[in-house]
């Protein structure tokens, strides 16, 4: 393994964001430490990004959302003169493996998505204050949030310069966001995706690149007066404390990676990772109250941020480990007990922060490029929100009836009013929808066992999994499948998965995670991008990139 790249961050350690509190409003003050970027050999000049100052941003937007839910507006400025942000560090992307960028690409997308999406889920609005230039990544931080305020001076401009300038693409929903959310003419956007220097003042809104334009000498006075505006207008409730995310507790040696509700065994020889998800050995909290008391060690909380940090350190340092193995155990019942205490009080703002972090979660598993395989074993407790992961892999081994030697409680699935609507995928469905988009009367069929232990030959009957196996045949099936797997090209199996996973209506999510990612993947292996003579290469040398002229 290369260097270590962690998730673990805090206030305490932020290099490159600064954030001020005054009651319902925050300012983010995205001020890069140039020295301090996540490996050797670029500088972060001019507010530009690389991983590390995302995953600063990931934490401050999840927090965000737990620790400070008083807040309803986040501004986000720079605190750099006369640049807003240059976007992702060209220097870094020029550097870095085409696995790197492509996963950096996509977990700046899922940070993107994360405070796009929390108005509607956690009620709070992110305004863009730009100031100064802003480029590429720059532009894509500011078309993430609700609301973008331009000063009118002569060196703002909002810009998409990759084609011209990197021969890439803007690779975190530029182009996406552009045309589906800002509804921009598409021969505009196609001028202002091919010019260097941006566009700035009135012609930004007219374009519809921005929603306000403000006089420079008035620009701040603006910022202010339309925070308080919209934080006066918010229809989020009141809450003033919210509850302190600690460090994640984190063990790894040669062969596993273990918190306390999780568990990665790594196989390195057959190339697969084996995540255990251990249900709660003690009883669900009484009320709100009593989950509230226990913060950030909330059974269902905890096992979120832990799978969710087990998710991103597989993802990002062990690449090579091309299938996931999933599996559960713990009592259902109990299970169930904790997961019945946030449905019932959907309402209160952290039983909600909590839903929406699964949702969050989930949909990272399903955009990750591993295969992914789930085992319903004797002793395992796949109920409700953890019964969506069999839906989300790729296929479903389900033990059938007893085994020898094997005193565990027989497999069961339990859905609960979890898996038919608060956690959807990218697309809009629901995974059980998705699942059974040619049969859609089969969701409802699933919609009646609500609460049900379903045991192998049920679950195999209503779709529910892929494969049953009984004593017999359990061991060499998995097996042949195991290393049937491992045997595949690794390439073929991230196209097959990604295509087969998105079934039904194309979103502007969807269009991000699939269209663009796949057409940015293939550019970034393009001699005219990354070649010795190719743009990427030759930012900033005063010789622009020799192009193959073939159009392909």
């Amino acid at each position: 393994m290369s260097q270590l790249i962690d998730f673990r961050v805090d206030p305490a350690s932020y290099k490159h964001w600064k954030i001020e509190y005054d009651g319902p409003v925050a300012t983010l003050s995205m001020d890069v430490d140039e020295q301090g970027g996540l490996f050797e050999g670029y500088e972060l000049k001019l507010n530009s990004y690389d991983l590390g100052v995302d995953i600063e941003l990931n934490d401050i937007v999840q927090r965000m959302r737990f620790e400070h839910p008083e807040v309803k507006v986040v501004v986000m400025r720079s605190g750099k003169e006369n640049v807003f942000c240059a976007g992702a560090n060209i220097r870094m992307l020029g550097g870095a493996a085409h696995s790197h960028k492509v996963n950096f690409c996509k977990f700046t997308n899922e940070t993107r998505n994360a405070f796009e999406a929390a108005e509607e889920d956690s009620g709070q609005q992110y305004i863009a204050a730009i100031k100064g230039a802003c480029a590429g990544g720059g532009y894509e931080l500011a078309l993430a949030c609700n609301h973008i305020m331009l000063t009118d001076d002569s060196t703002s401009a909002v810009g998409l310069p990759e084609v011209p300038l990197l021969a890439v693409l803007p690779g975190t929903g530029g182009l996406t966001r552009i045309t589906d959310k800002r509804k921009m003419r598409r021969d505009l956007a196609d001028i202002f995706c091919s010019i260097e220097e941006g566009v700035k003042g009135q012609r930004a809104k007219d374009w519809r690149l921005v929603d306000e334009v403000i006089p420079n000498s008035k620009f701040a006075e603006a910022v202010v007066e339309r925070a308080r505006e919209f934080a006066a207008k918010s229809k989020k409730a009141n809450v003033k404390n919210g509850i302190a995310f600690n460090p994640l507790e984190r063990t790894i040696t040669d062969d596993a990676v273990t918190w306390s509700t999780v568990t990665v065994d790594i196989d390195r020889a057959g190339r697969k990772a084996t995540f255990t998800l251990k249900g709660s050995e003690e009883a669900a909290p009484v009320d709100m109250a009593a989950f509230e008391a226990q913060g950030d060690h909330a059974y269902l909380l905890k096992l979120c941020r832990e799978l969710e940090d087990a998710i991103l350190h597989m993802r990002l340092n062990e690449m090579e480990i091309g299938l996931w193995v999933i599996r559960t155990e713990g009592d259902p019942e109990l299970f169930s007990a904790h997961e019945a205490l946030l449905a019932a009080n959907a309402d209160h703002w952290l039983a909600n922060e909590v839903r929406q972090y699964w949702k969050r979660t989930l949909k990272r598993l399903d955009v990750t490029s591993r295969s992914l395989v789930a085992f319903v074993e004797h002793g395992s407790c796949f109920v409700g929100v953890l019964a969506e992961i069999l839906f989300a892999v790729d296929r479903t081994y389900m033990m059938d009836g007893e085994f020898e030697d094997d005193d565990r409680p027989l497999a069961t699935i339990k859905l609960t009013e979890a898996n038919f609507g608060p956690y959807p995928m990218g697309n809009g469905l629901t995974r059980l929808q998705t699942r059974f988009l040619g049969e859609p009367e089969l969701v409802t069929e699933a919609e009646a066992k609500i609460g049900e232990a379903l045991d192998a030959e049920a679950a195999d009957s209503m779709g529910l999994v892929t494969i049953i196996l009984d004593d017999i045949d359990w061991e060499d099936e998995v097996r042949i499948f195991l290393e049937e797997r491992a045997s595949f090209s690794p390439d073929a199996m991230t196209g097959m998965e990604a295509n087969l996973r998105f079934a039904g209506p194309e979103t502007m999510e969807t269009r991000i995670f699939g269209r663009l990612t796949a057409w940015q993947n293939w550019i970034f292996i393009r001699p005219n991008a990354v070649g010795k003579d190719g743009a990427l290469q030759r930012y900033g040398t005063g010789v622009r990139g020799d192009f193959d002229q073939e159009r392909v």
